[in-house]
């Protein structure tokens, strides 16, 4: 192996990826403050943002969606030169995000509560949930916009700018959060819908500045017509697979929150009072312990995922496929040495964590939480492995074989083993905790025979020839 070309890479790919991180962190804490000042509200107060979130995300996957194909062809245009390509792909992205935005917004207004209500919380629960989801569905098309424009100016190599502009907006968000939500700072208390307002005012924040960074007058950006009608062909062909990749990700949620919300006294131990209560203690639980897990490693593997779609995306644009591989495996194995280590720091200290997010909460939510953070501290392997893999494949414009490996991975395992396990096996949360485990690793070995024989540089190539961005190496 030869270690200086390992830290080489290294060093680049931590050069693109810390601003993400940081970026990622400040987006992370804020949800972990909403999950804080929730927690301190009630228990039916986090139930009921972990199942709005469940709907809320639907915007989060349709953005990361046209930002792939954003990402895939900025970084694959920088690299061959096209500019102009380069130019048109970001602006139809963008265009097409601002569009997909407004059904949301009319969603939230007539059906959040119906939405919630779907699963079976307390009365409180749903209530509060569908407050909050109208809220944030208003601010849909503006986070549509924040999400592309992000990921259009990483494709290019710029990972700085998203991050002020993020961390930025995410200060906001938590201020406006803990103000709105407690009534401090001379802010009215308003509850769950101040955590709410928080978020919708963050996401309008950071679309008008991502906007404004990307066709500034020092930007090597340009507003460009759409014209091209291959390019809109290819962004919508990379983009549905990680759509539907996201979507899968979310449906997969509501079967497994329905799972812990039903198990009540069937759980046993701490909490087993049976009912609607002890489902939302339970469900509060998992809430909490995913959002100390997220809070912990998310950072990590988002910043991974994003600088191995660039170096990756880039390397194929130049017409050197060679590089993109070994830049992917070195980037997978930074990846899972590091988040890998997190994880298993988080087996051992994940009750001293969950003390400190949960504070107010139940002792016997904050139990089930510590469980459910140790399963996912067993799980970040494999998680860490599937991100940041999934990333370099999405450089190259193949975003069906992530589709395939985490809905196999999430309905195979996930839900499919939790409620085996559960209802056949008779383990209860212990089946559950495993089918958490066995679903991320699964993820992670599945996007590692992929990476290692599926023809993705093939597809690059193809998607480059078509729409007219490949440079011969001899220009």
């Amino acid at each position: 192996m030869d270690l200086s070309r390992l830290r080489g890479v290294w060093r680049r790919i931590f050069a693109l990826a810390w601003p993400v991180m940081a970026e990622q962190t400040a987006r992370t804490l804020m949800r972990t403050v909403d999950i804080i000042v929730t927690a301190a509200l009630s228990p039916a107060a986090v139930v009921a943002i972990g199942l709005a979130d469940l709907f809320a995300r639907f915007p989060l996957r349709v953005g990361l969606g046209l930002g792939g194909g954003a990402i895939a062809l900025a970084s694959q245009d920088t690299g061959s030169g096209a500019d102009a390509n380069r130019d048109e792909a970001v602006s139809q992205s963008l265009l097409l995000g601002a569009l997909s935005g407004i059904p949301f917004v009319a969603i939230g207004l007539y059906a959040g509560s119906a939405l919630v209500g779907l699963f079976p919380a307390s009365t409180e629960a749903v209530r509060l949930g569908g407050t909050y989801l109208a809220i944030v569905f208003a601010s849909a098309p503006a986070r549509l916009l924040a999400l592309i424009g992000a990921r259009a100016l990483q494709g290019v190599g710029n990972t700085t700018m998203p991050m002020y502009v993020n961390v930025l907006a995410n200060v906001v968000n938590v201020v406006l959060s803990v103000g709105l939500g407690f009534g401090l700072l001379g802010l009215p208390a308003l509850g769950i819908r101040g955590v709410a307002a928080g978020t919708a005012t963050a996401n309008v924040l950071s679309a008008s500045l991502i906007v404004f960074a990307l066709y500034r007058p020092s930007s090597s950006l340009s507003f460009s017509m759409p014209t091209d009608w291959t390019i809109s062909a290819q962004l919508v062909r990379i983009g549905l697979p990680r759509m539907a990749e996201g979507f899968t990700s979310e449906l997969a949620e509501f079967p497994f929150n329905a799972l812990l919300l039903s198990l009540g006294g069937v759980a046993g131990g701490v909490g087993s009072t049976g009912g609607a209560a002890a489902g939302d203690v339970i469900n509060a639980g998992f809430q909490i312990g995913r959002r100390v897990y997220q809070q912990v490693t998310g950072p990590l593997s988002r910043g991974y995922k994003i600088a191995t779609n660039i170096l990756v995306g880039q390397a194929l644009g130049r017409s050197d496929p060679a590089t993109a591989r070994y830049d992917g495996w070195a980037a997978a194995l930074l990846s899972v040495l590091s988040v890998g280590g997190i994880g298993a720091l988080l087996v051992v200290v994940a009750d001293g964590i969950v003390g400190l997010l949960g504070f107010g909460s139940s002792p016997a939510a904050l139990e089930y939480a510590a469980a459910f953070a140790i399963a996912y501290g067993f799980a970040a392997p494999g998680l860490a492995l599937f991100s940041t893999l999934s990333g370099g494949l999405q450089g190259a414009g193949e975003t069906k074989l992530p589709f395939y490996a985490r809905t196999t991975g999430m309905f195979g395992f996930f839900v499919g083993f939790s409620y085996l396990a559960v209802g056949r096996l008779g383990l209860g949360l212990t089946g559950v905790y495993a089918g958490i485990v066995l679903a991320h690793l699964w993820m992670g070995v599945t996007m590692a025979l992929a990476f290692r024989y599926a023809g993705w540089s093939d597809t690059a190539a193809g998607l480059l020839r078509e729409r007219g961005s490949v440079v011969s190496k001899d220009d």
